[in-house]
Order: structure tokens, then sequence, then C-alpha cells
């Protein structure tokens, strides 16, 4: 519920609510505006409490949230959440993008790739350390060396970098390298993951899982904020399709304008797994964009055809530069900035 202060109210006044609702085992969250003060309760219904808020002074309405999701709602937050990475946004009128390897192969690779994407004004660098494959037997990833290299292309190009955590035991070690955790797609409702990730006060962008509804994935974001991280971003990366002769996956872009009428966290878009065919990359994420996605993650290599995973959906270092142009071009004719 979303409890609505009186303007001017004391801060012993605020407090005496604070208590009452944790009293009766609620989570409250404080949004101090330029009018009034907003408190957000997050917790197992009770009877009565809604009426016996409205009783207490300094307490102008209560409101219900009726969906099943609440912090990450529109209900309890009307504006964009913005995460701030100090020069930029992601989130509101900016757009960002985030390119790189699918896997780090070696670190000449990764720094060949980390300098091409920058000069194409790319602020974040991607690359999976630790691959979740499909098959055993599949490459896994460079694992530490592999976060080492990713942490020498920050130092070296001052990219930022985002890259996978896929086991609750592996969390600390991947957040003392990362700027921004990805949960990848299996790992959508691994729950203890996403417990884990939230107390590292990272960013976390949220990978869609292959069949998951929208309340499904909106509930994953919750089990973060609930637990103390409110930097989520939601990635929608296409889902599983009984079709995968043209298409990957099902790119689902109807989910974006959808998502930013019901929740205020920022939406990217996955292009490269959600088609897995690089020639589709560049129509789709410039529709992406169009139905109004905040940024996106997209796959590059400069040797596709030699990459260790998903070389197929990978664009080439000119392919890259020729849709950062477009992009640039568009982003304009839609009201924000890239």
């Amino acid at each position: 519920m979303i409890i609505v202060l009186e303007k001017g109210l004391a801060a012993e006044q605020i407090n005496q609510v604070v208590a009452k609702l944790e009293e009766n085992g609620y989570q409250v969250h404080q949004s101090h505006g330029v009018e009034k003060v907003l408190l957000g309760a997050v917790g197992k219904k009770i009877a009565h409490l809604e009426a016996v808020l409205e009783t207490m002074p300094g307490v102008e309405k209560v409101i219900p949230i009726l969906a099943p999701y609440k912090l990450a709602s529109r209900e309890f937050q009307a504006a964009d959440t913005l995460i701030d990475f100090g020069d930029f946004t992601l989130g509101g009128q900016q757009l960002q993008v985030m390119a790189g390897p699918c896997a780090v192969e070696n670190r000449e690779q990764l720094l060949e790739i980390a300098y091409m994407v920058k000069e194409t004004g790319v602020r974040i660098l991607r690359g999976g350390a630790y691959k979740p494959r499909t098959s055993p037997y599949s490459f896994q990833g460079l694992e530490e060396k592999g976060l080492k290299y990713l942490a020498e292309a920050r130092e070296k190009t001052g990219l930022l970098i985002v890259t996978e955590v896929m086991d609750t035991r592996k969390v600390e070690l991947v957040a003392a390298y990362a700027d921004i955790l990805q949960i990848g797609a299996r790992n959508m409702q691994n729950f203890p993951l996403l417990k884990e990730v939230a107390k590292y006060q990272l960013p976390v962008v949220l990978k869609r899982g292959i069949s998951a509804t929208l309340d499904e994935w909106m509930m994953a974001a919750e089990y973060i904020m609930l637990h103390g991280n409110q930097q989520v971003v939601l990635c929608e990366r296409g889902i599983r399709s009984f079709d995968t002769t043209y298409s990957r996956n099902v790119l689902d872009l109807a989910v974006v304008p959808i998502l930013k009428k019901l929740t205020h966290l920022p939406v990217i878009v996955d292009p490269s797994h959600g088609t897995g065919k690089w020639d589709l990359v560049t129509p789709l994420a410039k529709a992406a964009l169009a139905v109004g996605a905040d940024g996106l993650l997209i796959e590059v290599h400069h040797r596709p055809e030699e990459a260790f995973c998903d070389g197929p959906q990978c664009l080439k270092p000119q392919t890259f530069k020729n849709l950062m142009w477009e992009l640039k071009v568009l982003a304009p004719l839609l009201g924000r900035e890239l």
C-alpha cells in the first residue's frame, strides 16, 4: 500500500506511521517529494490496518497497490527510475547501448572489441566470464580470468562492464569486478540468486526467462527490490518459439510499451539473443528503440566465424558501427539522446 502524508508533517509524526507499519510486519520505503511524503509499505495484507492508518495524525490517505508486484509497479512509483552512473544515466531521456562479445575468449579479443565499441560512443562493455550453456561440452567461460580481462578493459577504455553471474557462491567474486550484474534468462527464477545479488547494490540487468509471463518476470524483479536493491533493469531477450528455422526466439517487442505502463523500471532489449541471426539485429534494434526501449544489449565480435559461442548472432565491427550511426540519427526523432 501507499500512505500519502500531509504536507509539512514533522519527522516525529512520520516515524509514528512508519513504526505502526513495521509493527505489523511491513517493509517501509520513504519517498520525500517537494509537496508530500509517500510511504510505500510492502507486506502481507492485514484486515482493518488501512482504516487504522487513516485515523493517524498526518495521514492524508491510504492507497492499496493492486498489482502482485509492489515495489516495481507504477502504482508505487509514478516517475521513471533513473540509474545513475555519474557521467550518464540508464533510463529517462538517455539511451544506452551495452555491446561486446558473448564470451570473453582471451585478452586480445576483448581489448580489440572494447576499443572498437568505445569509438562508436558505447559506454558499457558486455562480456561473459561465466557462460550458462545447454550442452555441458560447450565452452563455459574463462571464469575469474575473464573477469580480470574485463577489469583491464575498463581500466584502459573507461567503459563500464556488465557480466553475468550464475551461482550464489560466485556473486561476491563477480561483484568485485563488475559495474553491472546480469541475471540470465535461465536464472530469472533462481530466487536464492536474486536475493544474493540484491546485497551488493550494483545495478542488475534481469533477463526475461525463455517462457516467462510478464507477471513472473516482474515478480522476479520484486525479489531483488524487496531485498534492498532498487536498481533493476528489465531485459527482453526473446521467448521460446515453436519455429526456430528463421529466428532463434520470438523477440517480443510488444512487452516494451506494456512494461512502460506497468513499471517504472528501465527496459532494454537484446536483439542478438532475441533473433540469433546477425542480419536481424539491426532492424530489430531500431524497432526496439521505436517502441520505447531505454537501451540495447548487442553482441559484437571481430571474427564471429571463430567465436567460441553465438557467432551467428554477433555483429562484425563495421556492421555495428553502421548500426550505431543509424541509431544516433533515429534517437532525436524519438525525443531521446544516444
